[in-house]
């Protein structure tokens, strides 16, 4: 795993992703069950597939893009508007940042440019993921996200405590809150009107650190060009009910994949039954 990942490392991004856009249709072309549910998604969010066909390439893209973020050299990446300020101004109040972003985009840049932009001055960002459970792919995962500027959390209880930790720090934390957690750490909740297993560490994060919370992404640019980055606030406080505040995330999620369908992971299965948690 690990030579492939180097021997992909060292390729222009436009090729990585126009691989990408091959693999991407080849995948849709291949499985009908994940075609099925790439449509049924769209359309629960009232999406025609001429809105979202460019999903389609751009999923494979997300994947072929990977060695270059992960081991390759640094790619650009620009900042949309004031997003560069709004996100300053976050991290000036001190109460630490919640950054939250759906699967759209280039989520893994979005934590490289933060970090680059503001870890020196602010401390490293601190992202939650999941551990692959494939070693070859875990180690190469490890290696390459934890950098400097950047530390991660695996998402267990100790994990959860770093989360805490680093907020009441006043440092900054990622997380996607459109990721299925496992059993017992979340609660059904519409998204796109349909319920989904959503999770409330987003917003049990808020109610005990009072943390800010920016949602962020990041696009990727045509032929190779990088990436943009996109900074807002929450258009409201996050409510002290739990329920509430989860719905309220999850409706930022929806504006959010609206302003770009076409890079939204259409495929992924954000409607499932929640796994059993293993730890």
């Amino acid at each position: 795993m690990i030579f492939w990942f180097r021997f992909f490392a060292s390729w222009p991004l436009w090729a990585l992703h126009a691989l990408g856009q091959v693999t991407g249709w080849l995948a849709w072309l291949l499985s009908p069950t994940y075609r099925q549910r790439f449509l049924d998604n769209a359309a629960t969010a009232g999406l025609k597939f001429s809105q979202v066909m460019g999903a389609v390439g751009q999923a494979g893209s997300m994947s072929t893009e990977l060695p270059r973020l992960w081991l390759g050299k640094p790619v650009p990446v620009t900042w949309a508007g004031n997003s560069l300020q709004v996100l300053a101004q976050a991290y000036q109040t001190g109460q630490g940042v919640l950054l939250l972003t759906p699967h759209l985009g280039c989520f893994e840049v979005t934590a490289q440019a933060i970090s680059d932009a503001f870890s020196t001055v602010h401390g490293p960002l601190t992202v939650l993921y999941r551990p692959s459970r494939k070693a070859s792919l875990a180690e190469v995962m490890e290696s390459s996200r934890g950098r400097p500027g950047l530390d991660t959390a695996p998402t267990t209880l100790s994990g959860v405590r770093q989360l805490i930790k680093a907020l009441r720090a006043g440092r900054a934390v990622g997380l996607l809150p459109d990721q299925v957690p496992p059993l017992g750490m979340g609660q059904w909740a519409p998204f796109f009107g349909k319920p989904a297993y959503t999770m409330t560490l987003a917003a049990r994060l808020v109610s005990q650190t009072g943390a800010r919370v920016v949602l962020v992404w990041g696009e990727r640019l045509p032929w190779g060009r990088g990436y943009r980055m996109h900074v807002r606030l929450m258009d409201a406080s996050l409510s002290a009910e739990i329920d509430d505040a989860v719905l309220q995330i999850n409706q930022a999620m929806e504006a959010l994949v609206l302003s770009c369908p076409q890079q939204y992971l259409w495929g992924y299965a954000r409607y499932k039954q929640p796994r059993q948690d293993e730890h």
